[in-house]
């Protein structure tokens, strides 16, 4: 390769890392399109990244005081680690990785609700109960196999 060639190179590098993260990333419309045809077994890692992006987005809305999209935002957080739970179940495949994502998500919430107004934390504490939920069927499966 010439030099001008491994400066071409360095420098489509350089953007493709100065894009940002979320470019990358598959939107979650993308992801919810891409999981009405996945395989089962498929399922639990698409809507644990849907439930990761939805919490994201929750947490900006709930910054911005934006209380009805971040409820709706909130309910998709729990329907999809809630899929998730349910096709790792079924499958029998993932479920120690979906136990712990869902873990992770209820931490994020748990430390998101100190934050929210005192008259709207009764949703987020609603959404930490149901994720501890899915946590517990997903470990009760997980040691009852054995």
């Amino acid at each position: 390769m010439n030099r001008r060639s491994q400066a071409a190179v360095a420098v489509l590098l350089l953007l493709a890392c100065a894009l940002p993260a979320r470019a990358r990333q598959q939107t979650v419309d993308e992801l919810k399109a891409k999981l009405a045809s996945a395989k089962e077994s498929d399922q639990p890692k698409l809507c644990l990244e849907i439930a990761r992006l939805q919490l994201d987005a929750t947490e900006k809305a709930y910054q911005a005081a934006q209380l009805p999209q971040a409820q709706a935002l909130l309910k998709e957080v729990v329907d999809y680690a809630e899929k998730a739970g349910d096709a790792a179940r079924r499958s029998h495949k993932h479920i120690k990785k979906t136990e712990i994502e869902v873990r992770k998500m209820s931490r994020r919430l748990q430390d998101l609700k100190p934050t929210v107004d005192v008259d709207n934390r009764q949703p987020v504490q609603d959404a930490v109960n149901h994720l501890e939920h899915i946590r517990t069927q997903l470990l009760m499966q997980m040691f009852s196999e054995h």
